[in-house]
């Protein structure tokens, strides 16, 4: 496994944070707009606040042009367009096939299929040439063990629902490996910016197919979309492709399963809800995962 810094875990654990309150903005935002408005809201909001972001960070590295492709070499411009794109497309998929998921499962097996991208991940890295080693993949069996106390309470059973779940996660997990690629050769925030208007973009076209566009819906549902577009899309996402520079992909994808647990624990300090001790054992042995998954290799 790759050494890096403290700060990529500890940045991926920030996004894992931000995306477990997120669940809770996707799912209210879905009382007043379809998957594909809000979608198509949050991601076009979330490209908009990282545009200062960008001038800014030009300003502080000290560059005299801030458009996209500046001081940057041809090959190195297509590869941040290339990269923008493909994050993008990975994310419409994903992100739309979880929005229309929640609406045909419950919320406790829609965290544990989604997550499953913790598996989906190493196998799809065998093929990639990205092995992990024993003591990764057991924290994988952990995280899998673990997830199943924490969210599967009501039995197993599969409907669309689950289906559409399942597939959200092979996308996600596309979606991770495909940062892992790029991360290296791009700067994160203008890949993310890009990534964002691809897949606000896509949105937007199913939006106009198949939902009635209801501006006045929209405006109702402005609490929700703002904390997804700004939290989940602006913050998290981008430093999910900062965090992933030079990181095992397989690590990375079970620190940021950890939005699971986030999720639980958030609803017990926020909302006053319960923990069983199922749920605690599942906390414990997500955690268990994470500490195992960073332990140093032995030379």
């Amino acid at each position: 496994m790759k050494k890096v810094s403290i700060r990529n875990p500890l940045l991926l654990l920030t996004t894992a944070v931000v995306w477990g309150v997120a669940f809770v903005a996707q799912s209210v935002g879905m009382d007043y707009v379809g998957p594909f408005t809000f979608n198509f809201a949050r991601c076009i909001l979330g490209a908009l606040v990282l545009i200062p972001c960008m001038f800014l960070l030009d300003k502080v590295n000290g560059k005299k042009k801030n458009n996209v492709l500046s001081e940057a070499k041809p090959e190195t411009g297509k590869t941040l367009i290339f990269g923008g794109i493909c994050c993008g497309a990975a994310l419409f998929i994903a992100s739309n096939l979880q929005q229309f998921g929640i609406q045909y499962t419950s919320v406790g097996k829609a965290g544990f299929i989604t997550a499953m991208y913790i598996v989906l991940v190493p196998v799809l890295g065998i093929f990639l040439k990205k092995r992990a080693g024993l003591r990764v993949w057991c924290g994988v069996a952990l995280a899998v063990a673990g997830l199943y106390l924490l969210c599967m309470t009501d039995g197993i059973s599969v409907n669309f629902g689950d289906v559409l779940l399942l597939l959200c996660a092979f996308a996600f997990a596309i979606h991770i490996l495909i940062i892992d690629y790029f991360s290296p050769k791009v700067e994160g925030v203008r890949m993310s910016c890009i990534q964002f208007f691809v897949c606000g973009l896509l949105s937007a076209v199913g939006m106009l197919l198949t939902e009635q566009v209801d501006f006045h819906a929209m405006l109702q549902a402005w609490l929700p979309i703002t904390y997804a577009g700004v939290m989940s899309c602006a913050v998290g996402y981008t430093l999910q492709i900062i965090g992933q520079k030079g990181m095992n992909p397989t690590v990375a994808s079970l620190i940021l399963s950890l939005e699971s647990v986030v999720s639980v624990l958030a609803g017990w300090v926020l909302l006053g809800q319960s923990l069983s001790h199922r749920e605690i054992g599942g906390c414990v042995l997500m955690f268990a995962a994470i500490i195992l998954a960073q332990l140093p290799e032995r030379e």
